[in-house]
């Protein structure tokens, strides 16, 4: 269920001025070209950073932190250490305050979090927690799903999507949502949408409606080369309505070798095959 914005969601908690007066007082209207909406409630705030925990001794990883909503709530929460990844100069200030207040626990990194090795700036026991900026969150989270060695850097994933991302990331066989992100996901981790957020939550208010998604690495995967298993998902899915005798065919091999050796009838659609199909095929094709 969504949960609703208290009259009170505003008031700060931590001895720091509430969100609306720092954003006031540093400009820092919301862009739309950053894919920024910024998540004013402090109360929910507080809901995600604690569906990361229990947090202590841990390092957290936020990508597009903004005027520090969340990243308040991580540090007030117990983190070691908070690494935000900010590409928004305008936010830079307010960040610094925070960091002042919690001397040695937040590091500031100003970059693109697409061009950042997140995985060199881990510190032992390491999360990723963030209100991704909606215009990158699809390619950051199939980085992440990618990462070698697997098991990965990170322990765990807490972070929010537009609920139809969401659903497509949760989705198995079948789930009209159901396509190549909820393969990958489902492959590599344990997804779950935890909880949904209203657009009123956020300023601007965005269109749709937010979830908060947890992912969870698997230890041991299904055997399967990455690459090999995106070739077949983009194939299959790239003709979705097609049964994969005809659409595997883009991948340049006779889809029957891919689909004999798999175990699947060539008029099956891709919609059908479970996250095991797809890398019994991938398995079988040719590099």
């Amino acid at each position: 269920m969504s949960e609703p914005s208290p009259p009170g969601g505003l008031v700060a908690f931590d001895g720091l001025p509430p969100l609306r007066d720092v954003i006031a007082r540093h400009g820092l209207q919301a862009l739309k070209a950053l894919g920024q909406n910024f998540l004013l409630d402090l109360n929910l705030t507080g809901r995600i950073a604690r569906a990361a925990g229990p947090l202590a001794g841990v390092t957290v990883i936020e990508v597009g932190p903004g005027p520090g909503g969340l990243t308040r709530a991580l540090l007030s929460e117990g983190a070691k250490t908070v690494i935000a990844i900010e590409r928004d100069r305008r936010c830079l200030d307010a960040l610094a305050e925070i960091a002042a207040h919690y001397p040695g626990r937040l590091e500031i990194v100003e970059g693109d979090a697409l061009e950042t090795d997140m995985a060199a700036l881990a510190d032992g026991p390491t999360r990723i927690v963030a209100n991704l900026p909606y215009n990158i969150a699809t390619p950051l989270l199939i980085g992440w799903l990618k990462a070698e060695p697997w098991p990965p850097w990170y322990e765990k994933m807490v972070l929010m999507f537009q609920r139809e991302v969401a659903e497509r990331i949760v989705a198995s066989p079948a789930d009209g949502a159901y396509g190549r992100l909820g393969v990958i996901a489902g492959w590599r981790t344990e997804a779950r949408i935890l909880f949904d957020i209203a657009p009123r939550a956020f300023t601007p208010p965005p269109k749709v409606v937010s979830s908060v998604v947890e992912l969870v690495p698997r230890a041991v995967p299904l055997a399967c080369d990455v690459a090999q298993l995106e070739r077949v998902t983009t194939a299959a899915f790239g003709q979705r309505r097609k049964m994969l005798r005809q659409s595997l065919r883009s991948l340049g091999v006779e889809p029957a070798l891919l689909l004999d050796a798999a175990g699947i009838e060539g008029t099956r659609r891709a919609e059908e095959i479970d996250v095991a199909g797809f890398v019994r095929m991938a398995g079988a094709l040719p590099r």
